[in-house]
């Protein structure tokens, strides 16, 4: 998979506000973001993602290049919205951002999030294009909101100056009934990553899992991944199985046993039992003995008087 270093630029401007995303633009941004970043990490596990704002009075960078989703998580909880937007100078700053990276055998990538006017006009774009192209950084738009035919044009001139060979994308979602992140999925942006779209149980297909596909995984795009999830699920059937059995209880019969009613000693004192009968036959051994014996002294007598 593709080792990348990718700056995520969010629109915190005041147009994030608005409603008409379920549940508001910038919850859904913050969605779409937790996506990507499990997308390009789970696609390279060496792969790292930041974070920045340009919104306010100006752009932020909220977390450098990390692998810990937490910062990246708190990164979105800290940042507060409030002014307009700055496009050009926030991918100035995350082209920096990406310059600084550790591993320079990434690849660099800023995905932008923009949701409200953009106030720079078409020349200036079409110039940072082609600078960030000949910086080798690819650079995709997420085009959200009412956008006026204007700012999609300044995107679409901006897009066709960058195109290289990695690829830099444009994707314009319309208000829907549909998550932002679901749509998103389905855009080159991530696809290219294998990320299967996201969703409830449908009819004839698997709980939980996008499009219908068993574990949430196509195997067609990632059979290694879908092979390794069905064996750990029989694995850990197969142990619930296991355990199951040997809480169940055994069902031992003691029929073969004899219960003892005797009481533990007799009237006398004595033992009960077994025990009791084997001193019994002890005692009566020495009687018997001597009886013999005084027969046998009887005999003797007999004899000698003969």
């Amino acid at each position: 998979m593709v080792l990348e270093a990718t700056m995520i630029v969010v629109d915190n401007s005041e147009s994030s506000r608005n409603g008409d995303y379920v549940p508001s633009r910038w919850e859904a941004q913050s969605d779409a973001v937790n996506l990507i970043f499990s997308a390009k990490t789970q696609a390279n596990p060496e792969s790292s993602v930041g974070l920045m704002s340009m919104g306010g009075k100006g752009p932020e960078v909220l977390v450098t290049l990390t692998t810990d989703f937490g910062k990246v998580l708190d990164g979105i909880h800290r940042t507060k919205i409030r002014g307009h937007a700055h496009l050009a100078t926030g991918i100035q700053i995350a082209g920096l951002a990406l310059k600084h990276r550790q591993n320079k055998s990434q690849r660099q990538r800023i995905i932008v999030f923009t949701c409200s006017p953009i106030g720079e006009n078409e020349k200036d774009l079409v110039k940072l294009a082609k600078r960030m192209k000949k910086n080798n950084i690819s650079i995709d738009f997420i085009a959200f909101g009412d956008l006026d035919p204007e700012d999609t044009k300044k995107l679409e001139g901006f897009n066709e100056n960058i195109k290289g060979g990695d690829g830099s994308h444009l994707a314009i979602i319309p208000p829907g009934p549909s998550l932002l992140s679901d749509t998103l999925v389905t855009t080159p942006i991530l696809s290219a990553d294998g990320v299967a779209p996201r969703g409830g149980t449908e009819e004839g297909g698997a709980e939980g899992g996008g499009g219908g596909f068993e574990f949430g995984v196509d195997p067609s795009t990632d059979p290694e991944l879908a092979l390794a999830l069905r064996m750990s699920m029989e694995e850990e059937k197969a142990r619930r199985e296991k355990e199951g059995k040997q809480d169940e209880p055994k069902g031992e019969s003691l029929e073969g046993i004899p219960e003892e009613n005797q009481p533990l000693l007799d009237g006398q004192g004595e033992a009960s039992g077994s025990g009791g009968d084997k001193m019994d036959e002890d005692k009566k051994e020495p009687s018997e003995s001597k009886e013999e014996k005084k027969d046998g002294d009887g005999d003797g007598d007999k004899m000698d008087t003969a």
